[in-house]
């Protein structure tokens, strides 16, 4: 880590959750928070909303345009071949393979978008910021070049609820 961090270390959920709030109402947006399960109102407060949600759906399009579009020519105009009297272009029988094909396209594209976004790759060395962040503490990670004349302030809310380190 290249930057100098507050690291306000809480027991239960309800003093991070009101240090959080404090700590928002004079203006100070914590870079990350760190739970061990979800905490809905952190996830509201920090504003971060995804958009994988979208690729996945783009991914899906264009898997499934892709994926009819290769039956079709396949079985249409490169290699048509009259079986059992089925026309050339039987597209009751390239949903199923469309469905499987998209569902797995799905998948393993959005995991390696995640992967990406989250700088997550072999080899990477973890940056650990508290050695029980997500065990059973919570952890409210602030930047000190953000707090500006609120230093004192801030370290007061968070010792008021939990711990500074």
């Amino acid at each position: 880590m290249n930057k100098d961090y507050i690291l306000g270390v809480f027991k239960d959920e309800e003093s991070l959750v009101s240090a959080f709030e404090k700590v928002k109402e004079k203006g100070i947006l914590p870079v990350e928070v760190y739970t061990p399960y979800p905490v809905h109102e952190i996830l509201e407060g920090m504003g971060n909303k995804t958009r994988i949600s979208h690729a996945a759906f783009f991914f899906g399009l264009f898997s499934a345009i892709g994926v009819l579009a290769f039956m079709t020519y396949a079985a249409v105009f490169d290699w048509p071949l009259n079986y059992g009297g089925k026309p050339f272009n039987a597209f009751p029988s390239f949903i199923v393979v469309t469905i499987v094909t998209t569902i797995l396209s799905i998948t393993i594209l959005t995991l390696f978008t995640f992967s990406a976004r989250a700088k997550i790759f072999p080899g990477k060395v973890p940056e650990i910021i508290h050695e029980r962040a997500t065990d059973d503490r919570f952890v409210m990670v602030i930047d000190k070049d953000s707090l500006g004349n609120n230093a004192e302030a801030i370290n007061s809310i968070i010792s008021e609820f939990g711990e500074i380190e």
